[in-house]
């Protein structure tokens, strides 16, 4: 199952379930969309994948399987892979 990460990996920027700004890599890797476009260039800066738009998981199945409280962030700041 999708793991919904609750911020962006670069700048920190909250990401609920619903949000439309989330981008991941193939590997799950959370970004903001202002950083995965600008900062970033596309390019995730783990593992060098490209970003798509992260699916919203519906409302009533949250409770079910809700976001992850887990913040990552990267301390050596952000640039592209």
């Amino acid at each position: 199952m999708l793991e919904l990460r609750p911020n962006c990996e670069c700048c920190d920027t909250d990401l609920p379930p619903e949000s439309d700004q989330a981008m991941i890599c193939s590997f799950e890797c959370t970004f903001c969309r202002a950083c995965a476009d600008g900062a970033l260039a596309g390019r995730c800066p783990n593992c060098g994948g490209n970003f798509s738009p992260r699916p919203i998981r519906p409302a009533a199945l949250l409770a079910k399987a809700p976001q992850s409280t887990k913040r990552v962030l990267k301390a050596e700041g952000c640039a592209a892979a």
